[in-house]
């Protein structure tokens, strides 16, 4: 299956006078952003063929690999009144060129609905940020796009699937790997789902609050099964013969393809130069960086290689603003870490992280 291509990426069709259009027109009669931001909690959409759909609440922290969504998460900060928002837009692996480019798109819409208010964010699956993962308690990545999931088909036709459950007290987390015996290891806890029938194998070594998480989530299956589902539990090393069929001894190299995590580099700062018409990245800076390197006419990336912001000072022209996720998501397309969390930030409303790189 073909990942994401971030060369076919529509983002740069942001900012153009059709887009500023269609999306103040959207953005006005979008029937998903009815109540958003209006009270403290969080809202997850997903893409479905160029459409905003509500995602059901008690499918929140599951993410199909072959789709994209849209979270908005709205808050009030300790001694004051008024709501705050982040928005992010999250994509999945496998997800299409239209799915994400309508994400990114629908992501700076939903911001104009709320008057600007929200920060933005971009996050890969496999890259999220730290705010983006503590949202959830146990974040779960699915195969497939959401048709796929139980709810939609006959126990008959449902595909077979490998849960890892790994972490640790502070966050535990799922994803969806290859069925096959080498993906099982002794310090982590695993779930063999195969419609009504499931098995829980724990490594002599997991943890228990691995093995507390698989169990909420085999008794969550339970009841989205209606109780039909009969549940075995396995131990490490006393693996019977019906368990170890279910697993292939090998299989596509594709098929267990892990995202590495992105490692901490060295600060740089660069500044937004489009006086000839085309958009380029002056390096300012490399290591200590300091906010008076930043200017509020002008438009900054700030790169942190494992975190990237876009910093748009407040005397930035409107387009600049609107286009800010656009101008980091070309600036990580020619580096070695595109995949990277981006956070666009206007000048005044700079977060704790983004203050941590001065």
């Amino acid at each position: 299956m073909k990942k994401y291509d971030w060369n076919d990426s529509n983002l740069a069709l942001f900012g153009s006078e059709l887009e500023k259009n269609v999306k103040k027109a959207s953005a006005e009669t979008e029937v998903a952003w009815k109540g958003a931001g209006q009270k403290v909690g969080l809202q997850i959409w997903r893409v479905v063929q160029f459409k905003i759909v509500n995602w059901p609440k008690e499918q929140y922290g599951e993410f199909y690999s072959g789709d994209s969504y849209i979270i908005l998460n709205t808050y009030i900060k300790p001694g004051e009144d008024d709501l705050e928002c982040d928005v992010h837009f999250w994509i999945g692996k496998y997800s299409t060129n239209d799915e994400y480019g309508t994400a990114a798109y629908k992501t700076v819409e939903l911001d104009t609905f709320l008057n600007d208010k929200p920060i933005q964010h971009r996050e890969v699956q496999g890259h999220e940020s730290e705010l983006f993962k503590g949202y959830f308690k146990v974040m779960e990545y699915l195969e497939g796009g959401a048709e796929t999931g139980f709810r939609q088909v006959k126990p008959q036709e449902y595909k077979p699937r490998l849960m890892h459950f790994s972490g640790d007290k502070r966050r535990i987390q799922v994803r969806e790997v290859a069925l096959q015996k080498s993906q099982l290891n002794s310090g982590d806890v695993f779930i063999l789902d195969l419609g009504l029938t499931a098995f829980q194998w724990a490594g002599a070594k997991s943890s228990k609050d691995e093995k507390f998480k698989a169990m909420q989530y085999m008794n969550d299956l339970k009841g989205r099964r209606l109780g039909r589902m009969v549940v075995e539990y396995v131990e490490d090393g006393e693996e019977d013969d019906d368990f170890l069929s279910k697993l292939s001894e090998a299989g596509d190299a594709d098929d267990d393809d892990r995202d590495l995590p992105l490692q901490k580099g060295i600060p740089s700062l660069h500044k937004l130069l489009d006086s000839t018409g085309q958009m380029k990245f002056d390096k300012v800076a490399e290591g200590a960086l300091k906010t008076s390197q930043l200017d509020s006419k002008d438009v900054f990336i700030i790169d942190g290689t494992n975190q990237c912001f876009v910093w748009i000072g407040k005397d930035a022209s409107v387009m600049e603003r609107k286009q800010a996720m656009s101008y980091a998501h070309n600036y990580l397309m020619s580096s070695s870490h595109s995949l990277a969390p981006i956070t666009a930030l206007l000048e005044g409303k700079e977060t704790s992280v983004f203050r941590s790189f001065f």
